[in-house]
């Protein structure tokens, strides 16, 4: 076997004592440098973590606006329907209190011509009496007709005139129509008065 002198194996202890501090410092910087890897996978993990959670709430608040915006054009237009509908409705209850309008005034002008009959003194064309109460002859229908009891006869009379004039033009009307024996009666507080000389 070769012989090694005392000089040349200090010097290679040397050398492999050096060699085992270079390798230290290595492992020592592959540790740093590792640690620093980590560091940077930590840092870009969490980055990508705070990255995809801002893209998540950004894609959510824009899916909850979509949808609300949706939901509002759909109930825009649904209270656009809405909003038609109860024009219509209205409209519907504006013809319908104009129909009772209409017939509140007829109502009205019957009954104001009622107590101008019952108040005033007026002049109308008997055509018959009766010697009983014939109900049938008074419609509802026929406002302009009086039903009047004169004992001991019921007069069933057409019209009801301001002046005599009126009442006998009318009367000629009906002589003429065949009603020969009608004559014009005033009246006052829905009582005959007294039967008016003709014409």
């Amino acid at each position: 076997m070769p012989f090694i002198e005392e000089n040349d194996l200090l010097d290679l202890h040397k050398d492999i004592e050096k060699s085992q501090i270079i390798n230290e410092r290595l492992l020592d910087q592959i540790k740093y440098k590792n640690k620093d890897l980590k560091k940077i996978r930590v840092q870009r993990n969490i980055f990508a973590g705070v990255a995809i959670t801002v893209l998540l709430a950004v894609f959510g608040i824009y899916s909850f606006y979509s949808g609300l915006r949706t939901s509002n054009n759909f109930r825009g237009q649904e209270t656009l329907a809405e909003a038609i509908d109860s024009i219509d409705t209205f409209r519907n209850r504006i013809d319908n209190l104009k129909a009772q309008n209409e017939e509140l005034s007829l109502v009205k002008e019957f009954y104001l011509a009622k107590k101008f009959i019952e108040k005033e003194k007026i002049y109308s064309v008997q055509v018959k009496s009766f010697v009983e109460n014939n109900a049938t002859l008074a419609s509802e229908s026929l406002t302009n007709t009086m039903f009047v009891k004169t004992n001991p006869f019921y007069a069933y009379s057409l019209g009801a005139f301001e002046t005599l004039e009126e009442a006998q033009s009318f009367r000629k009307q009906l002589v003429q129509m065949g009603f020969n024996d009608a004559f014009v009666a005033s009246y006052k507080d829905g009582k005959r008065l007294r039967i008016e000389p003709s014409n």
